[in-house]
């Protein structure tokens, strides 16, 4: 499918804007693991996938991470383009969590045509709240909820994402989307394998009970 089938509002656009953005698009296939984009410093233009999963996170100054949201096909990253984003004052990394094919659009080209363009600048805008209320529903898990009930929708996420109940995982990475220790999940894992939620077998978590996993990350 070309780029004009993912971009949706590629019709609302002038011709010329539509030549600009062909002409300064570039094609790009990531291997799972990849850096996409390092911080604020770091302007690599907006990023829309065509197939595969990214992770957008940010970074504490001990070098903990978490999770801000994941990005699925279709979806488009702005936080990527921080340079022409002012007000944002916050360093956010992007990562491929599968191998992954999207498309760039350089900064410059896109600024300019959200500039003319009323449309693109109203889409832009619309991605944005979605982005900022995906991340206040996360200050609201990190402020409100315990770890044990952060642990359960972390979990029956992931395997809505993966489609399976067995999950390839390991502890640390669990413990980087939600910012805590890993030590801090392997003991939250235990406490739902006693209770007969999870089975864990090394590098994998199985959900046992769904119906228990609920309940707990709704209390």
């Amino acid at each position: 499918m070309e780029f004009s089938e993912y971009f949706p509002v590629w019709d609302s656009m002038t011709p010329q804007q539509q030549q600009a953005i062909s002409d300064g698009l570039v094609s790009r296939s990531v291997k799972k693991g990849t850096i996409l984009h390092s911080g604020s410093t770091d302007c690599t233009g907006l990023l829309l996938i065509k197939s595969g999963q990214l992770r957008a996170f940010i970074l504490s100054r001990e070098g903990r991470e978490v999770t801000l949201y994941r990005l699925f096909d279709r979806d488009i990253c702005l936080f990527s383009a921080s340079c022409i984003m002012r007000s944002i004052q916050f360093d956010v990394a992007i990562s491929a969590e599968k191998d992954t094919q999207l498309w760039v659009i350089p900064s410059d080209i896109y600024q300019q045509i959200m500039e003319q363009s009323a449309c693109v600048a109203n889409y832009t805008n619309e991605i944005m709240a979605s982005r900022f209320s995906e991340v206040m529903w996360l200050m609201e898990q990190v402020m409100w909820n315990s770890m044990d009930k952060r642990v359960a929708a972390f979990l029956l996420e992931e395997a809505s994402i993966e489609g399976a109940d067995r999950l390839h995982i390991t502890h640390e990475t669990i413990a980087n989307h939600l910012g805590t220790h890993r030590e801090v999940i392997t003991r939250m894992l235990r406490y739902l394998q006693n209770e007969g939620m999870v089975r864990l077998s090394r590098g994998t978590v199985e959900l046992a009970d769904r119906a228990k996993l609920e309940t707990l990350s709704q209390a």
